[in-house]
C-alpha cells in the first residue's frame, strides 16, 4: 500500500491562512499581546513554521494591514458599483464598511492598535496611507453629490468626510464596548440618516 504525502500548501495561501489567523485573535485579544508563540499555538504550527513565510512579527503586521486594506476597499468598491447616485453609492459603503467590521471585529483592534501606537511601523504607514485612500475616494463622491444638487453647496468635502469614517468608528466603539457586534449592523441606517441629514441639499422651504 502506497501512502500519500499531505498536500503541501502554497507558501501565498499559507501567508493569508496566517493572517486570517491573527485577525481572529485580534477579535479576543489584545493585538498588543499577540506573539508569534500565540499564532503558531492558534494555527497548531511551530513558530519556524511562520517565520519561513514571514522574517519576523512587523512583516506579519504589514500582511495583516495590506490584506485588510485591500478586503476592505475591494467590498466598498463592489458596493458602491451598483449604486446609481453619488449619494447612493456613499450610503453602500457605509454599510459594507460596518459588514465588513462586523464580519472581522479583529480589524479595528489591529488598526486603532496601530494607527494610535507611538512607534513609526511600516504596518501603520500602510494603515494610513488606506485612510487617505479612503477619504479622497469619498471626497470624489462628495464633490459629485455636490454637482448634481445632492448635497449643500457650501459643505466642507474634507469635513463631511472625517465624519463619515468618523461615524463609523464610532459605531464600531459602541459595539465592541457592548461586546455586541451586530448591533452595528442594526444601528448603521439610522446613524446613517442623520448623516445624510446634515449634508444633503436641505429641501425648498415652503415648496
Amino acid at each position: 500500500m502506497t501512502r500519500t504525502r499531505p498536500k503541501k500548501i502554497p507558501a501565498e495561501e499559507r501567508r493569508n491562512v496566517t493572517v486570517e489567523a491573527v485577525i481572529e485573535l485580534a477579535g479576543s485579544t489584545n493585538p498588543d499581546s499577540i506573539t508569534t508563540a500565540a499564532i503558531a499555538k492558534h494555527m497548531k504550527l511551530t513558530q519556524g513554521a511562520i517565520f519561513r513565510h514571514f522574517p519576523n512579527k512587523d512583516a506579519i503586521w504589514m500582511a495583516v494591514i495590506t490584506w485588510v486594506s485591500k478586503n476592505l476597499m475591494a467590498r466598498i468598491d463592489r458596493a458602491a458599483r451598483d449604486a446609481e447616485t453619488p449619494l447612493g453609492k456613499m450610503e453602500a459603503m457605509f454599510m459594507a464598511h460596518v459588514g465588513f467590521v462586523a464580519d472581522h471585529p479583529g480589524v479595528p483592534r489591529m488598526l486603532f492598535g496601530e494607527l494610535q501606537s507611538a512607534r513609526k511601523t511600516p504596518a501603520k504607514s500602510l494603515a494610513q496611507n488606506m485612510m487617505k485612500q479612503y477619504a479622497a475616494r469619498l471626497c470624489e463622491l462628495i464633490a459629485a453629490g455636490k454637482a448634481r444638487g445632492e448635497l449643500r453647496p457650501d459643505l466642507d468635502d474634507a469635513a463631511a468626510a472625517t465624519l463619515f469614517v468618523g461615524t463609523i468608528q464610532g459605531l464600531v466603539m459602541q459595539s465592541l464596548i457592548a461586546d455586541d457586534l451586530g448591533k452595528m449592523r442594526v444601528d448603521a441606517p439610522r446613524v446613517f440618516a442623520i448623516y445624510l441629514r446634515g449634508i444633503s441639499m436641505p429641501p425648498d422651504i415652503g415648496a
